[in-house]
């Protein structure tokens, strides 16, 4: 009876990944001990075969209620395939409200994923592998209970077939 139960929960969560039509591209990464540390970057590569289309560009966080702080600090860069620059910018989220704490996100217990826009209707000029690196510059080398970053691309909502 467990064993059925098991396999009917995994058979509904892949269907629900499965579900996701826009997705192009996403991937999280663990962080080692739930610290990023602030001179460990991530980066994602992922391959552009349609550059007429806009795309969206986001990053994923996952922390824990004991995240110290209420904000965070995550500079990303955009690389082309030749490696140049096409894109950098510092962006501040709040994980938690300013004045009750609350978090924000989904979450389930003291876990909380958060999904933020980094790019809207970007097209991209040809197809190609491209990189998104991710760096955290909040003022604490090793910055606790982060628990993973990722990256995702997709098809912005009105290029939806």
């Amino acid at each position: 009876m467990i064993k059925q139960a098991v396999v009917i929960l995994i058979a509904l969560v892949t269907g629900l990944f499965a579900c996701d039509s826009n997705r192009v591209f996403e991937e999280n990464v663990e962080m080692t001990d739930g610290i990023w540390v602030a001179d460990s970057s991530v980066i994602f590569k992922f391959e552009i075969k349609e550059p007429k289309r806009k795309y969206n560009l986001y990053y994923n966080l996952r922390n824990t209620i004991s995240y110290p702080f209420q904000n965070i600090y995550v500079n990303y860069t955009l690389g082309d395939t030749l490696g140049n620059v096409i894109a950098e910018e510092l962006i501040n989220k709040d994980l938690f409200h300013p004045k009750t704490g609350k978090p924000y996100g989904s979450g389930l217990g003291d876990i909380f994923d958060h999904q933020f826009l980094i790019m809207k209707d970007y097209q991209f000029d040809e197809p190609g592998i491209y990189s998104l690196k991710l760096e955290q510059y909040m003022r604490r080398d090793s910055l606790p209970d982060v628990l993973s970053v990722g990256a995702r691309v997709e098809w912005a909502s009105e290029n939806q077939d």
